[in-house]
């Protein structure tokens, strides 16, 4: 095919290809697009209601992709709930809001007395979780055959452990497989047992 130049892009299906040393600067391209997303809303023609709905239908779900495949840093999803904070009591015609319910307080459920809005951190680690979980049930599909080949290839995916130069999208997901562990029950011998 003669083919001459190859072009490398730094994005390939939405995600970063290359995943640099400073994780928040790597991903800080979450927070502008929520930040640009959350600006285009004129929200003095937004009722309560219409906010809170912006907010769990867009700016929450802008970095759920991402965060399926990466552990965004804890840093990163506090700034980003931060930022969603922010937007909810926000400036409205040139009032001043006083933030009457703290960020922790907004995240619990509606029938705990929160308006329901997610906690970035522990979302990012249920979609971890779950691609761990999706290796344990599916071991013969390509990305499990794969990924034992190169990670464990003498183990069980729940035996894997960290080694020198892994991608840290398997580091990622090795972290969910750590939580996948904390509440599964496993058959030990004969008999079945609770590892919490």
């Amino acid at each position: 095919m003669q083919v001459t130049k190859e072009t490398m892009s730094e994005k390939y299906l939405g995600l970063l290809v290359h995943v640099g040393q400073s994780k928040t600067g790597t991903f800080g391209y979450l927070k502008d697009r929520i930040w640009k997303r959350i600006q285009g809303w004129n929200e003095k023609y937004l009722s309560w209601v219409g906010k809170e709905i912006l907010i769990k239908a867009m700016a929450q779900a802008i970095p759920t992709f991402a965060m399926g495949c990466f552990d965004l840093t804890k840093t990163l999803c506090d700034q980003i709930g931060a930022m969603i904070c922010r937007y909810w009591w926000n400036n409205q015609e040139g009032k001043h809001k006083i933030h009457w319910l703290s960020g922790e307080q907004l995240m619990k459920p509606k029938e705990d007395g929160g308006l329901g809005f997610r906690d970035i951190h522990h979302f990012n680690l249920a979609m971890l979780a779950k691609q761990g979980w999706r290796l344990l049930q599916n071991l013969d599909s390509l990305c499990a055959r794969v990924l034992k080949a190169k990670y464990f290839p003498n183990s069980s995916v729940l035996e894997a452990r960290q080694k020198s130069g892994m991608s840290y999208t398997w580091r990622s997901i090795l972290r969910g497989i750590g939580i996948v562990k904390k509440g599964m029950i496993w058959r030990v011998g004969d008999g079945v047992g609770l590892n919490i």
